[in-house]
């Protein structure tokens, strides 16, 4: 199964996250914030072995953090960029701001869908006013933007989902879904 473009940067934001999450390296990202510096000195000031604080650097470097040069015989580790002074929002803003409410929506409805829809047939009407308002969305697709039904034509379509026609014609109606005037049934365009 292949990534998108978008669960890689999410990947990858997740990856910045874990390399900050431990309180050696933030302190290692400190002191390079101050100059740029090696991992033996970076060992003695923080009173760590060499292994570890190597360790540490190449987290960091794998989350483009730092970046290293070679001077002399030493690692010299630096900043990347202004990496540290981006906000916070713009580090988790997502590439498409709606992706999250698109799924979480989704989601949700496929939940709803799952408990009171059976073989295309609602199986009882749900209670809760939000859940009502997903069946009756499913329930609309079924009748053509700004034609004219009847009673009688709306009975039986929705005869299809469910016998309280009486029930669902009213709650169309309440939701906003369509409009009753004089005996006419629209469905509202979205």
């Amino acid at each position: 199964m292949s990534k998108t473009t978008a669960e890689f940067n999410l990947e990858e934001r997740a990856q910045l996250f874990k390399a900050l999450g431990h309180p050696a390296r933030l302190l290692m990202l400190n002191l390079i914030q101050q100059k740029p510096r090696h991992g033996e000195e970076l060992a003695a000031i923080l009173n760590l072995k060499p292994a570890t604080v190597s360790h540490h650097l190449s987290k960091l470097a794998d989350a483009g953090l730092l970046t290293s040069t070679k001077d002399q015989y030493y690692q010299m580790y630096s900043l990347v960029g202004d990496v540290l002074k981006k906000p916070l929002s713009e580090v988790i803003r997502l590439p498409q701001p709606s992706l999250t409410d698109e799924v979480e929506t989704d989601a949700y409805k496929q939940k709803v869908l799952k408990a009171f829809v059976k073989q295309g047939r609602v199986v009882r009407l749900p209670a809760q006013l939000k859940k009502l308002q997903v069946i009756l969305e499913l329930i609309v697709q079924e009748f053509e933007p700004e034609q004219e039904y009847t009673e009688k034509e709306v009975n039986f379509i929705l005869l299809d989902f469910h016998e309280d026609v009486a029930t669902l014609r009213r709650s169309l109606v309440e939701h906003g879904l369509m409009t009753r005037s004089g005996g006419i049934y629209r469905r509202l365009s979205n």
